[in-house]
Formats: structure tokens, sequence, C-alpha cells
């Protein structure tokens, strides 16, 4: 079947302009989960924000109940019995010095960048390498700390960071197609959870004013905001 009609297939059943409660929202979207691959479930937040001001920032992590369904590399920036500490967590990648200079020189062999803070004069210099790729720990999400071996585990474990971009959105992965609803379900509250408790003092009105979820080849569907509480 031609991509065309499959996009036109999946999006069978569905009103583009309703908004679903969520386990409703779920269910269609793992129906229409049919690539030959383990679709990722993504979500999508509409924030009610200006992140051009400091004061409506929005950014955390929260660790999903039922993980991501995704394996993540991660590094660590320490020295001595730190280091030996994020290796004996599952670190895939640790070094100092010699780390900051292969991260410099492109070599970014991992997904999510921890470090303990007598690093972070070091690690600084990579701003510009890890900054765009929103990976630069920073200590407000739990990135830079002397607890490595939680933050090694958690990473590890399906702890999402989330960040709202330029648009006033925040977007993440909350599972795979292969999850079953229930769970899907409850990675979404916990999710939105950990986003309304991040609101900002600058933001006014509607916080969260619409919110879809997707599969990576699949159709969105929008969600109900008030459905997203436990």
């Amino acid at each position: 079947m031609a991509a065309g009609k499959k996009i036109k297939k999946a999006r069978e059943g569905i009103d583009r302009e309703k908004l679903y409660p969520l386990t409703d929202a779920v269910k269609m979207v793992k129906e229409r989960a049919s690539a030959k691959f383990d679709e990722t479930i993504e979500i999508a937040m509409n924030l009610g924000v200006d992140p051009r001001h400091a004061d409506q920032m929005v950014r955390g992590v929260v660790t999903l109940p039922n993980g991501t369904g995704r394996t993540l590399r991660v590094g660590v920036f320490a020295r001595g019995a730190k280091a030996e500490e994020a290796k004996a967590a599952g670190a895939d990648v640790v070094g100092a010095e010699d780390l900051v200079e292969k991260v410099n020189g492109g070599a970014i062999d991992f997904d999510r960048c921890i470090a303990t803070p007598d690093m972070m004069p070091l690690v600084g210099r990579l701003g510009k390498v890890l900054g765009p790729r929103g990976m630069m720990p920073n200590p407000k999400i739990g990135t830079v700390t002397m607890d490595i071996a939680n933050a090694v585990k958690g990473a590890k474990g399906g702890s999402v960071e989330f960040r709202v971009e330029k648009a006033g959105i925040i977007q993440a992965g909350i599972g795979k197609a292969s999850f079953s609803e229930e769970k899907l379900v409850q990675n979404v509250k916990a999710l939105a959870d950990a986003v309304a408790k991040a609101k900002p003092a600058g933001s006014k009105g509607t916080y969260i004013q619409r919110v879809a979820i997707s599969s990576t080849m699949g159709p969105g569907v929008k969600i109900e905001p008030g459905t997203l509480s436990s």
C-alpha cells in the first residue's frame, strides 16, 4: 500500500477537531501503529507560556513508571571514586579531561549527559557542542549531582527530560506501541503531572492548552486536557 493510502487509512475514524479522553486517544493511536518496527508513542503539549521570558521557562525531568522502551547511552563526567560509581551504576561512557576532549572533537557517544559539580568548569566549555543538542548537564534537572549512581540508574530506567521549545511546546516520547494501553496512560499522566508541577510563576491564563499524541508513523489524536490528571 502506498504511503499516502496508509496515512489516509490510519486517519479513518479520527475526528481531527475533536478532543478525546486520554484512554480513548491512547487506544486509537495504538490501533493505528502498524509499522514493521515498534513505533515510539510521542506526546506534544502546547503550553500557555512564552519561553523567551526567563520566568516562563518550563523544564524538568520525570521517571516514567513503565520506562520509555528505549535504552539510553549515558555519559558521565567524573573523576576518581565518582567515576567508578558511575561505571558500577551502568554508565556507558565515563571520563574527565579525556572525555571533554573527545566531545569537543565531535565524538558524542551518549544520549544523556551527567556530571559531578566539580567537573562543570570543564564541561562548561562544551556549551556550544552539548547545548544545541539539549544535553548540557543542569542541576535543576538532576544531571549535575554528587549522587551519580541514582542519576545514572534513573536515566537508564526511564527518566525523561522535558523542556519547552520556542513555540511553547513540549514534546517527549512516552513509550512504545508494544506497551499496553494501561502502561501508556500511566506514563502520559506521570509526564503531565510533572509538567503541571513545573508551571512557572510567569504563566498567566490556561497553562496546558492543547495536547496530542501520535505514533512515529501514525496520525495525531487530540486529547481533552482535563483527562490528563490522575
